[in-house]
């Protein structure tokens, strides 16, 4: 084998002349001088058309290639300018990097497939860069990715949610397909105008072709889909319409746990602190305060999921407190709706609601207003048996993702490493098929 094709092969280069090899020993570096063959030659770094020289640019240029073991490899060549009739002035392409990276083809796949794997501090040592230089790095991958399939394909069913992914306030509207399980799309915002931006990559021809939409029943939402396709059933996701339960029984629960603290401060004498000397007279106000304030588990859980002890909880409460043991069965009583076929739970849901409407308990009057306002949505959830259950699992991996990687500067690297690790084709480490 020539020295030539050898270091080619060694340094993961095509259409690409090795002129020397140079190795720097006071930084531990080699150098390799290379340029691209004739046919790459005065390329438009955009748009690969072949162009006329302009000028001779800043003169020569370094791309960080990947290691050879422990030193570090770099590429060098001349980095002229030509003209293209369509980009005008820019630098011409090189065949071993991306056009204004400064890093070659395999550095960027080697970086991506670590990101997508690993921790930060172990992309970061490993590849001896920057995190912000991965967040750059992914982000340009996914760009070039995104041009080798089409994700919008065949969509029929998605799913819309939004997720935090910093503090004050920041967020991301995330769309999943239900069919593939992919992340489709994700940009910073969750408004109509963040939600408006996703149809319009969707483009108005397949935006009519969505039959479903599940969402978690946000206004804002359910405008925009109701606004770009209005012939999709809208799902409302079972999960949010039960959590809205979940809160209204909460709000029972301080309700009755405050009411009884204030009847142990009106009603029972003061007590020194340590354990109360034998024959103390009963606190019942101070009893009930401390079981209701214990019992939150017992009330949130789904009935075949409570331990024994939960069990006890829960009887005591019935007994004790029948306003809050009243809300827990309208929890539960919603919770059964969508448990049932079609039929049956169209005429459980309007008697849970006309329950709801009677039963005085103002958190629960106030959620059957919302339940009525969604009635339909809900039903063809149940009737479809769609619910944002994908959504809210690929909300996990988004936010497993950004603790992995100790969080992101920019918005868009953490999108970028997203969608390289659930939206499609992922990574592929240099020479693997």
């Amino acid at each position: 084998m020539q020295d030539a094709r050898l270091w080619r092969t060694l340094l993961g280069v095509e259409k690409t002349v090795v002129e020397s090899i140079d190795l720097e020993d006071d930084g531990g570096f080699l150098i390799a001088s290379v340029r691209p063959t004739g046919s790459m030659r005065n390329r438009c770094g955009i748009c690969q058309r072949r162009s006329p020289k302009y000028d001779q640019g800043e003169g020569l240029r370094r791309w960080r290639s990947l290691d050879l073991g422990t030193v570090q490899v770099w590429l060098q060549a001349a980095a002229p300018r030509i003209r293209c009739s369509k980009h005008g002035v820019t630098v011409a392409a090189v065949p071993w990097a991306r056009h204004q990276a400064g890093h070659t083809h395999d550095f960027d796949a080697q970086v991506a497939w670590l990101a997508t794997k690993s921790s930060k501090t172990a992309v970061t040592e490993l590849m001896r860069i920057a995190w912000r230089t991965v967040g750059a790095i992914i982000t340009r991958v996914w760009a070039d990715t995104e041009k080798e399939f089409d994700r919008f394909a065949d969509l029929k069913r998605i799913g819309i949610d939004e997720i935090s992914y910093k503090r004050g306030h920041k967020y991301l509207t995330v769309v999943v397909d239900h069919d593939s399980g992919r992340l489709l799309w994700a940009a910073p915002g969750r408004d109509k105008a963040t939600l408006r931006t996703f149809f319009d990559a969707l483009g108005e021809e397949r935006s009519a072709a969505i039959t479903h939409v599940s969402a978690d029943a946000a206004p804002w939402i359910a405008a925009v889909v109701a606004e770009r396709c209005p012939d999709a059933v809208q799902c409302a996701d079972s999960f949010h319409i039960i959590k809205w339960a979940t809160e209204a029984l909460d709000e029972v629960r301080r309700t009755a746990w405050n009411d009884a603290r204030k009847a142990a401060r009106a009603n029972e004498p003061g007590r020194e602190r340590g354990r109360p000397p034998a024959g103390s007279p009963a606190r019942p106000d101070s009893a009930l305060a401390a079981g209701v304030k214990n019992s939150r588990y017992a009330l949130w859980k789904n009935p075949e999921n409570l331990t024994e002890k939960q069990q006890t909880k829960l009887a005591w409460i019935v007994q004790t407190d029948p306003r809050l043991g009243r809300a827990y069965y309208l929890k539960e009583g919603l919770r059964l709706v969508f448990k049932l076929p079609l039929e049956e739970a169209a005429e459980a849901l309007d008697k849970w609601v006309a329950w709801a409407r009677r039963c005085r308990i103002p958190s629960f009057v106030k959620l059957q207003k919302s339940i009525v306002k969604h009635r339909e949505s809900i039903l063809a959830a149940i009737e479809h048996g769609l619910s944002n259950g994908r959504v809210e699992s690929m909300n996990t991996k988004i936010r497993l993702i950004t603790r992995i990687a100790f969080g992101f500067k920019s918005p868009d690297a953490l999108i970028a490493l997203a969608m390289l690790s659930l939206g499609g084709p992922k990574p592929m480490l240099p020479g693997r098929n």
